[in-house]
C-alpha cells in the first residue's frame, strides 16, 4: 500500500505547480502528500495485522466478558483523537515508556498515534463480518477434516469484502485524522519546505491560520478526494455480497 503513495506524489508533481505560487509549493505540497499517506498506509496495514487476529479470536470464542470486550471495541471506534494524542505522547516523552526511544514529534509516533485510533475501527468492522458467516460454513469445513486453520481461512474468504471494508474504514479514519498526529507530530516541516511530520489536515489547519487560503483550500481538495475514493470503495464493497 505504500507504494501508492509514491503514486499521488507523482501526480501532484504535474498538477499543483498549475495552481499554487508559493515558495517551494512543489517540493512542500508534494512532501506532505506522501508524509500523510506513508503514515496512514503504515498504520492501517500494521492495524490490520493486528486487528484481523483479534477479531477472528473473538468471533470463533465464547468466553466470560466477551460481550464487554466486544462492546470496549466499538467503544474505541470513536475514541477521541487529541486523547489518544495526549496519551501516545506521554508514552514516547522522556517520562514514559517509550521515552528511550526518542519519538517525540516523529513520523513513528504519528503511526503509533493513527494505529490506535484505526486499530478498534478495523476490529469491529470486520469482527462484525467474521460473525456474519453462517455456521454451517463453518461445520462444513471441519466435517471435510479441516483444521483450526483451515476454517479460518475459509471465514476469511467468505467476508473478504466486509474485511476489505474495515481495512478501508480504518484509512479514512487515519487519513482524515488531526488531533493526535498535531499533538504528537509537531506539524514540523523543514528550512526548504520539506514536511518532516507535517500532514495534509495538519497544513490546512496552518495554512489557514496564516491566511494563505487559496494553498489552504488546494490542500483541502486533495484531502476530500482522497477520503472521498477511500468512503466510495467502502460503500461499494459494502453493497457486495460474495
Amino acid at each position: 500500500m505504500i507504494d501508492q503513495a509514491l503514486t499521488v506524489v507523482s501526480v501532484a508533481d504535474v498538477v499543483v505547480p498549475l495552481f499554487v505560487e508559493f515558495p517551494f509549493e512543489r517540493n512542500y505540497v508534494t512532501s506532505i502528500i506522501y508524509v500523510s499517506l506513508y503514515v496512514s498506509l503504515t498504520a492501517v496495514l500494521l492495524s490490520t495485522l493486528v486487528s484481523l487476529p483479534i477479531a477472528m479470536l473473538v468471533g470463533f470464542s465464547t468466553f466470560p466478558g466477551k460481550g464487554l470486550l466486544v462492546a470496549l471495541i466499538n467503544t474505541g471506534m470513536g475514541f477521541p483523537s487529541v486523547v489518544v494524542g495526549l496519551v501516545v505522547l506521554f508514552a514516547v516523552s522522556s517520562q514514559g515508556p517509550l521515552g528511550t526511544f526518542d519519538l517525540v514529534f516523529t513520523r513513528e509516533a504519528m503511526i503509533l498515534s493513527q494505529f490506535v485510533l484505526a486499530t478498534p475501527v478495523i476490529t469491529g468492522v470486520s469482527l462484525a463480518a467474521v460473525s456474519s458467516v453462517e455456521d454451517g460454513v463453518r461445520d462444513a469445513a471441519y466435517a471435510m477434516g479441516g483444521t483450526r486453520l483451515d476454517v479460518a481461512l475459509v471465514t476469511i474468504k467468505e467476508s473478504r469484502y466486509g474485511i476489505l471494508t474495515a481495512v478501508l474504514a480504518g484509512l479514512g479514519r487515519a487519513i482524515s485524522e488531526v488531533g493526535s498526529v498535531l499533538i504528537v507530530g509537531g506539524n514540523v516541516a523543514g528550512a526548504d519546505g520539506t514536511s518532516i511530520t507535517r500532514t495534509l489536515t495538519t497544513a490546512i489547519q496552518l495554512e489557514a491560520r496564516q491566511g494563505r487560503f487559496e494553498l489552504a483550500m488546494i490542500l483541502g481538495a486533495i484531502l476530500v478526494t482522497l477520503v472521498f475514493l477511500i468512503n466510495g470503495l467502502v460503500l461499494r464493497l459494502g453493497g457486495s455480497r460474495v
